[in-house]
């Protein structure tokens, strides 16, 4: 996912947070799990705890992910997900 898109979503649900508030805590999660990810990365390196990067990486990609799944239960019909049209 690009930065743009990231904005777009966090935009989306700050303007909606009424209706929205589990979404919005669901993605800043979300979010916070992305950056630990990427600042994870060459701290993992730099101090040679290679078994950490798998985790680093499964962070890094976590809205990708996050979005994906949602994405796949909107079309199915078991979860309504109104901020796909941000995207």
């Amino acid at each position: 996912m690009t930065l743009c898109q990231l904005a777009s979503i966090k935009r989306w649900l700050i303007l909606h947070p009424a209706a929205h508030g589990v979404e919005l805590f669901a993605w800043n999660l979300v979010l916070t799990c992305w950056l630990m990810g990427w600042v994870g990365i060459p701290g993992t390196l730099l101090c040679g705890q290679l078994a950490a990067l798998p985790l680093c990486f499964a962070a890094s990609v976590s809205p990708r992910c996050y979005v994906l799944a949602r994405r796949r239960l909107h079309r199915s019909g078991r979860l309504r997900c109104d901020w796909l049209t941000a995207l």
